[in-house]
């Protein structure tokens, strides 16, 4: 196995979590009685670069097909957050009528129906046709496609040259990293700029988030990293804002190397932070799967617990989070009867691996089970307040990661 960015040999295992199933790669009641896929979850890190990514087994399209069900527009927060990004972009590099956006993975149009609201032309690349779909029938133009290099040189050949790319998430989930960069360069203007979110790898470290790691998500990024990636294809990082989102995000802003954006104080605020944390060193990467090991036997302590004294556990979120820990823990049904999931494509469906079935929300409200286990922790928020009638019936609220918490 070679780095997917310097190709540096890679001998140094940062997290095993044995073999599962794609985590979106969700069963219907047809296929709930046969055969599924695992794959080998392991993640290695580059003693060189320091980028920490998946022993491949799969090509994309295995995890990103027309089965694919994750719908961005699901979250409302992550709604609310799309929605202020359009108007900080707008109003930062003065984005207008003349002006071109283009979103990589623009998912269900979540994203770019604000730009599209503002009269601002944009274009969405989404290679998922259930997203896509979604996304053309909100007005939103979607090119079906997987992007990197090659598209990236056919849209700026046709003129379609970006004032500003961005990608939320979609950083992590290519497999050619070095491709897909150089895909970015070649669509910019001289003075356009890229945005790109990613859940930062120091906040994965430091909280034990081992279930935001799944076949989907190839690479698992620092600044550091970035950095070295970006200039590799000719551009620079001029500003990083870190979030909140995920767990724990950063989002980065890039221009071409000799564009004219003026380098900001917090990129070098973030860059030293990561070196003082000493994440261009191995032994920071070292002893992350005992963390690991101890949340998964949290959540199966809480579980069996709960069974032997007759108490009722629901889950929430039917999210690629739950999954990585549900089928690490080796949960099934007899343990967690349902989750719950807003997704209607979703519902109905079956947890891959795990097989537990999904159900719509509003079964709670008959079932109100003592324990609802919130799976997909970065919106613990916004579930507890859309059941607050079940905590005043008495429902208590778990989450599992960075450790058990009952409220």
């Amino acid at each position: 196995m070679k780095c997917r960015h310097c190709a540096h040999d890679l001998t140094h295992e940062f997290l095993d979590l044995g073999a599962a199933p794609p985590s979106n790669a969700y069963l219907t009641t047809e296929t709930l009685h046969g055969a599924e896929m695992y794959l080998p979850l392991r993640l290695l890190v580059c003693d060189q670069c320091f980028l920490v990514q998946t022993e491949d087994y799969a090509s994309a399209d295995t995890y990103f097909n027309e089965e694919y069900a994750y719908f961005s527009s699901i979250s409302q927060s992550w709604i609310a957050h799309a929605a202020k990004f359009c108007n900080d972009m707008q109003s930062r590099f003065d984005l207008n009528e003349g002006s071109l956006v283009i979103e990589v993975a623009s998912n269900d149009g979540y994203l770019l129906k604000n730009f599209v609201g503002a009269g601002i032309p944009c274009l969405g690349i989404e290679p998922t046709d259930s997203t896509a779909e979604v996304a053309e029938r909100i007005g939103v133009p979607t090119l079906r496609k997987f992007f990197g290099d090659a598209l990236g040189q056919e849209l700026a050949s046709s003129e379609s040259r970006a004032d500003l790319i961005c990608g939320n998430n979609v950083y992590a989930h290519v497999p050619d990293i070095n491709d897909f960069t150089r895909g970015l360069a070649a669509v910019l203007k001289p003075e356009g700029v890229v945005s790109l979110e990613f859940p930062h790898l120091m906040q994965l470290v430091d909280n034990g988030q081992f279930d935001t790691v799944y076949h989907e998500h190839f690479s698992y990024l620092s600044l550091l990293t970035v950095s070295r990636i970006f200039a590799t294809a000719g551009l620079r990082i001029f500003d990083v804002q870190q979030l909140s989102t995920h767990g724990g995000s950063l989002r980065v802003l890039g221009c071409l190397a000799g564009a004219a954006h003026e380098a900001q104080a917090q990129v070098d605020v973030v860059l030293s932070e990561e070196r003082a944390r000493s994440m261009d060193t191995l032994p920071y990467y070292m002893g992350f799967q005992q963390r690991a090991d101890a949340i998964k036997n949290a959540v199966l302590h809480f579980l069996l617990e709960a069974r032997a004294e007759g108490k009722t556990v629901a889950g929430y979120g039917a999210a690629a989070k739950g999954n990585t820990l549900l089928n690490y823990a080796g949960v099934k049904p007899d343990l967690l009867p349902f989750v719950c999931d807003a997704a209607e494509a979703k519902i109905g469906k079956f947890l891959p691996g795990s097989r537990i079935p999904i159900r719509a929300p509003s079964i709670l409200r008959n079932e109100r089970p003592d324990y609802l286990l919130i799976l997909p922790w970065n919106i613990a928020a916004e579930v507890r307040a859309q059941c607050a009638d079940l905590a005043e019936q008495g429902t208590r609220f778990v989450t599992v990661v960075p450790e058990l918490n009952i409220s």
